[in-house]
């Protein structure tokens, strides 16, 4: 396949994905929701043109391209969603990674990442096919695991960020929960205590807990408001500590002692697991010294040895 050809195909194939698009977003080949059907006859509709709305944030850097995909990319997320692929679970872990973003959001992001690799994928491919090197099997592997690698890759940044802003939870419990210790000593009761840690500190932590004083406030008991928390969070520290929060409230136990002893637990569990990733480190520092510094003292040691035999001889 010569360059000019490669070049056609490619202006081809963009051709008719820009016309299959705007014959897909016609008027008449679009579905109706049900808010568009029934908006015209409620009362108090908004009057205003949706030319004078405020256009929605890009998740992307790439602008107008988005805006033009972003209903095609909206239709197949709820095209999928209806089949409940794993949307409650990605739910979860979005509320885990403490993300503002819906779950069309985040299918929108997916999208978008298998795009860019299927992209990259189709420029290999003409650079090759330009070159004379073309391969259908090798091409389409090539394609195909761009495009999947490019949609879990997404995925496996989201978890990257769930461990990271639970590293930094559990690295900021023990302060907070001495604080709502020391609150609660001085006369607080466990919602006034949470309030006050949550105004004087910052983190991730004590922007839960104003979610959960916002839960607490709009009506939902406590109780019901920690343990949509914990079940939320998955951390055991965390779980165990508005656990024993929750008991403490509803049977009256001394919260000031119930606080001091969570937060000496998570230190533990910390300096516990220091010690356990210091003997591993220990153990990997092993691999460089047998291997690369034993060998080369022995050398160092053994050469004048060997280089004062071969004179002698």
């Amino acid at each position: 396949m010569s360059t000019s050809t490669a070049v056609a195909a490619a202006s081809g194939v963009v051709l008719g994905l820009g016309c299959w698009l705007v014959l897909l977003r016609l008027p008449f080949l679009r579905g109706m929701t049900f808010t568009d059907r029934i908006g015209p006859q409620l009362k108090s509709r908004n009057l205003e043109s949706r030319l004078l709305l405020a256009p929605e944030p890009d998740l992307t850097p790439f602008g107008p391209l988005e805006r033009i995909l972003r209903p095609f990319f909206r239709d197949a997320v709820n095209y999928l969603s209806r089949l409940n692929l794993g949307t409650a679970a990605a739910a979860k872990r979005l509320a885990r990674s403490g993300s503002a973003k819906s779950i069309l959001d985040f299918r929108v992001e997916q999208f978008l990442w298998a795009t860019g690799g299927l992209t990259v994928a189709l420029l290999v491919v003409t650079a090759r096919a330009a070159s004379g090197q073309f391969n259908p099997g090798v091409s389409f592997v090539l394609v195909v695991g761009a495009g999947l690698g490019g949609y879990l890759l997404r995925d496996v940044v989201l978890g990257q960020q769930i461990r990271r802003r639970e590293r930094r939870m559990l690295s900021e419990f023990p302060s907070l929960a001495e604080l709502m210790a020391l609150a609660v000593a001085a006369g607080e009761s466990a919602l006034g205590a949470m309030d006050r840690v949550s105004r004087s500190s910052q983190g991730e932590l004590s922007n839960e807990f104003a979610l959960i004083l916002a839960d607490a406030r709009s009506g939902k008991p406590l109780a019901e408001a920690l343990h949509a928390f914990s079940t939320r969070a998955e951390l055991p520290p965390l779980v165990r500590f508005f656990d024993g929060l929750v008991v403490a409230v509803e049977r009256g136990t001394p919260l000031a002692d119930v606080l001091r002893a969570q937060a000496a637990d998570v230190r533990d569990a910390a300096k516990r697991e220091l010690m356990e990733s210091a003997g591993r480190k220990e153990i990997a520092m092993m691999v460089p010294l047998v291997f690369g510094v034993l060998p080369l003292t022995v050398v160092f040691a053994a050469f004048p040895a060997v280089a004062a035999l071969q004179m002698s001889l």
